[in-house]
């Protein structure tokens, strides 16, 4: 199985590329999807987060309650750790699964939609790394716009990730969204056009 591994920064419009690859047939795992149905009602990973940090981090109903989480590591970076320790397994058992079934399914390669595929070292198991890449100041702006954040709030929210400049130097491809949606599915088109063969052919 061919391995592309897509990924962004906040408010790059990653989600965005991934529903345009989605509606013209690639097989796509969202990583985000998979890290909240590990810790689904039931599912072993939030077994092991409760075990770690108690049942405090459950809501009444049983569910696991983000915000109360967040609150526990956000300002603890070897909980925050500790964290992305245990869910990591998980993740990567489903996402194994996943990709074992669009293989069956007769798939020659895989997006996999991962927002840390660089910072986790997930970008070394990849065959290729696409970049849904903005300049700074246009991210600032569409997260100011998106989220209703202020100019400071938007800035470290950008300060805390990678900077996208950086994540090109681990890319093949890199996708420019600084422009217009038009420019984009533009850009799109003419990737799908040279790469969208790898995902029915054997030789991927």
């Amino acid at each position: 199985m061919y391995k592309i591994g897509l990924t962004g920064g906040i408010a790059s419009g990653k989600s965005t590329v991934s529903n345009w690859l989605r509606d013209k047939g690639a097989p796509i795992i969202d990583a985000d999807i998979v890290a909240r149905e590990v810790v689904e009602p039931g599912t072993p990973g939030l077994k092991a987060l409760v075990a770690e940090f108690s049942d405090e981090i459950l809501t009444p109903e049983g569910t696991l309650d983000r915000p109360k989480l967040g609150s526990i590591i956000f300002n603890d970076e070897a909980k925050r750790k500790r964290t992305n320790e245990i869910l990591h397994s998980f993740i990567k058992q489903r996402i194994d699964e996943l990709a074992e079934n669009f293989a069956k399914e007769g798939y020659k390669a895989v997006i996999y939609d991962i927002p840390l595929l660089i910072e986790t070292n997930w970008y070394k198991e990849m065959d290729e790394v696409w970049l849904v890449a903005i300049n700074e100041d246009v991210q600032t702006a569409r997260l100011q716009e998106r989220n209703g954040y202020t100019l400071e709030e938007a800035k470290a929210r950008i300060a805390s990730q990678m900077p996208l400049a950086e994540k090109k130097n681990y890319s093949h491809v890199v996708i420019d969204n600084n422009g217009t949606l038009a420019d984009l599915a533009a850009q799109l088109e003419q990737l799908w056009q040279a790469k969208g063969h790898v995902f029915t052919e054997e030789d991927a």
